[in-house]
């Protein structure tokens, strides 16, 4: 008899989101006449750029012609993505990446849980907590978590290492061995950043250490302060312990189109192993390759006409963060993240749990939120907001909220 994959039964319940959903699905048919305003699931609602329709509709017409016919693609991405990729993100911030270090796919999500693929199931994983569920979940299918414990909300075999207000939103380095460590800057869910010297003791504990930092870089667009990098490529030694994920979902509006890259050094080895070869072989031997068309719309994002309108549309989206960052100050609450992200992390009234806090704006203010607790035990007392929505949506909500706490 085929066996499946034991793993799967110890994950606990349904994914974070699709719990969020089902709440949100069950309130809605109970009250089909409520006006909800979703600030939960980090979805986009803003169009995507002209300049990246344009090139999507000219790749289009490219498919139905025979002399500009495109079928299976590179693997690692097409050349004038990766080019254009190297000069405008890495280049320009003086940071040396090849375009052979830069692989394509459809999505940092899908990065994030394959990049498992390369590395032994005996890895010890450290992940920030609370954490974006992607990097435990994906760990715990591939056996690297050991069991959950239901009590403590934590897997046995997985180091959590605390990012909370009360560290700055810095975690301490393991006591114990970490092999591979998740970082994400600007972070999910917290909002929050880390700073180039917080990274280089990061990055030198790893190389000490022969571990490998998994940097997820994602929101690097929505950061406006000076001294944050945007690339951990930017901290010396990086080249030799990281891999970097992107995404042009929230940056670009790619959630529904997808597409992203992930950078793997070729200095990075391991086991006298290069990792950038071990990783190519692995996206050449189950992945096609992102789509063609696609990929001529990421490629028009850097375009003079592309950079401008993406960053309308990012300055559209961090006002949206300012705005839920004062009203929810003015509601009383402690809030944190909003300035170089768009997630929103705000302390639920005290003795008030996340989940608890959930269902009371759920059902009280019409509002969706994602629960703290759903992110980890360190999340526990906090709700994330997102500044993906509309902005005469995010203002009502904001004043259903301070009318809900007066």
């Amino acid at each position: 008899m085929a066996k499946v994959n034991p793993n799967y039964q110890k994950l606990p319940g349904s994914y974070l989101f699709s719990e969020i959903a089902r709440r949100t699905a069950a309130y809605s048919e109970a009250h089909p006449e409520a006006k909800l305003i979703k600030m939960g699931i980090g979805d986009v609602t803003r169009p995507l750029a002209p300049a990246v329709i344009e090139a999507m509709h000219a790749a289009v017409d490219d498919m139905a012609n025979a002399e500009t016919f495109h079928g299976y693609g590179p693997e690692q991405g097409y050349d004038f993505l990766r080019s254009v990729i190297a000069e405008k993100d890495f280049h320009a911030r003086g940071v040396d990446i090849a375009d052979d270090e830069i692989f394509i796919s459809d999505g940092a999500k899908s990065d994030c849980g394959n990049i498992g693929d390369i590395l032994d199931v005996d890895n010890v994983i450290a992940v920030c907590d609370p954490v974006y569920p992607v990097y435990v979940d994906s760990n715990a299918m591939a056996g690297r978590a050991g069991d959950y414990d239901a009590e403590a909300e934590r897997w046995t075999n997985i180091t959590y290492m605390p990012t909370t207000a009360e560290n700055g939103f810095c975690p301490a380095l393991p006591k114990g061995r970490a092999d591979v460590i998740y970082l994400c800057s600007p972070n999910n869910p917290t909002g929050t950043v880390l700073t180039a010297e917080q990274l280089k003791v990061w990055v030198d504990y790893a190389n000490a250490n022969g571990s490998i930092i998994m940097f997820d870089a994602a929101y690097e667009r929505f950061i406006t302060e000076e001294g944050v990098p945007h690339s951990i490529y930017e901290v010396e030694g990086a080249k030799t312990c990281a891999i970097e994920f992107r995404s042009f979902s929230k940056t670009a509006g790619f959630t529904g189109a997808r597409c992203g890259y992930t950078v793997v050094p070729k200095e990075l080895e391991r086991d006298g192993q290069s990792l950038n070869a071990m990783w190519n072989r692995r996206q050449c031997t189950k992945f096609n390759g992102a789509s063609y068309i696609i990929q001529r719309g990421a490629a028009a994002i850097y375009t003079e006409e592309g950079e401008r309108q993406i960053e309308e549309t990012l300055a559209y989206y961090r006002n949206n963060a300012r705005v839920i960052k004062e009203g929810l100050e003015a509601a009383g609450f402690t809030v944190y993240g909003a300035v170089n992200s768009p997630y929103i992390w705000c302390k639920t009234p005290e003795g008030v749990g996340s989940w608890e806090f959930f269902d009371k704006l759920l059902t009280e203010a019409n509002i969706i939120t994602t629960p703290g607790a759903g992110f980890g035990p360190s999340g526990e007392g906090y709700v994330r907001l997102t500044a993906f929505g509309d902005a005469d949506a995010t203002v009502e909500a904001m004043e259903r909220i301070k009318k809900l706490m007066a």
